[in-house]
């Protein structure tokens, strides 16, 4: 399943590291439409988790599913596994305006919530999901896999921890993703569906510049969307930017875009780049362009010298079983709440005071 040149369909695969014991951590899934479900199952499954019940109206996506996760069965029903008693947690990356419904839910029936990002299409969404998430004490974390599921950027977070760049004060995201048009649904040309270009690919930005430069929250200076490309779908967008000041004093810029040409090896060049002040570092996630095709690139320049780092292989993906730890421990290691609603929350703010370009 991981296919470098199409992004909807990329899955990473880490080493099989279980933090819990057979059985322990079992989950359900519901809703398919989109391949990130792969990517989510894999990390849990690798971190020791046990992908046990599917649920999707389409079976011929349940048999596609079920065909990667053998270990899996169909359930009759998304109640089957909203009332089982053995489900610890529901994953589901479903059409983007139902995830918020279906975490309520979820933490409704005393089940913790892992949904694909965009979490949320709206401000009220937002806030009946952080309402519930209170009331019941259950978790809502997000697949904000630009950051939890590249090497890359976890290698990243350890040279900041270490100081490798002093201070971070600016962090700058460059996400082109590849549109692989034929392979899209309806839903995903539906502003009101996906949410518009900033919440659906901007969130997993935002919330890499909240993290990297410590910030819990920004506030907008200017965003930007437009339809360049693609005027035979008049509600979609494809292109977007962003700028914040973080809580911190750190800036942030992000563009987006499916404006991805055919001849480049990979879905995306997706780039970050943080300043510090004491040096930079720079992530190519997913191809170093016309040097190298494969991913998981970090350049470091501090006041020693240059460096660059091969980091595949190096760090695993530690947030699959942080986040399993944290359901059975009902600990907070994997991620922040606040910080993960406070992404997809700036998101929304942005994309509704965008500037509409031609």
């Amino acid at each position: 399943m991981q296919r470098k040149a199409d992004g909807m369909n990329y899955a990473p695969r880490g080493k099989a590291e279980a933090v819990c014991g057979a059985g322990r951590f079992p989950v359900g899934i519901i809703g398919l439409d989109h391949g990130h479900i792969y990517g989510m199952c894999g990390g849990l499954s690798e971190a020791g988790a046990g992908i046990e019940l599917v649920f999707d109206p389409d079976p011929e996506k349940v048999g596609k599913f079920l065909a990667a996760f053998p270990g899996a069965r169909a359930a009759r029903s998304r109640e089957e596994i909203l009332e089982s008693r053995r489900i610890k947690l529901v994953a589901s990356a479903c059409v983007p305006d139902g995830r918020a419904g279906l975490g309520i839910e979820v933490m409704e029936h005393g089940k913790d919530y892992f949904a694909d990002k965009p979490p949320c299409t709206t401000l009220s969404q937002i806030d009946a999901a952080r309402a519930k998430c209170a009331e019941t004490g259950r978790k809502y974390a997000v697949y904000y896999s630009e950051r939890l599921h590249v090497e890359a950027a976890v290698f990243a977070e350890k040279l900041i921890a270490d100081g490798a760049v002093g201070r971070v004060v600016q962090v700058v995201n460059l996400a082109p993703h590849r549109i692989n048009l034929s392979q899209r649904p309806e839903w995903f040309f539906h502003t009101e569906r996906y949410g518009g270009i900033i919440v659906d690919l901007g969130c997993h930005q935002i919330e890499q510049f909240l993290f990297y430069s410590g910030s819990k929250t920004a506030t907008l200076q200017s965003s930007q969307t437009a339809n360049y490309n693609f005027k035979r779908y008049p509600d979609f967008e494809d292109f977007g930017s962003a700028s914040f000041i973080g809580d911190s004093g750190a800036a942030g810029y992000m563009r987006v875009d499916w404006l991805t040409p055919d001849g480049l090896g990979a879905w995306g060049d997706g780039r970050c780049f943080i300043l510090g002040t004491e040096g930079y570092i720079e992530i190519r996630k997913y191809i170093d362009i016309a040097r190298n095709g494969e991913g998981d690139h970090v350049y470091l320049a501090d006041h020693r010298g240059e460096r660059h780092f091969c980091a595949a292989g190096q760090t695993g993906f530690p947030f699959f079983g942080r986040l399993i730890r944290d359901c059975l421990d009902r600990t907070a290691a994997a991620y922040d709440q606040d910080t993960f609603f406070n992404a997809i929350e700036l998101a929304v703010i942005a994309q509704m005071a965008a500037i509409k370009a031609e």
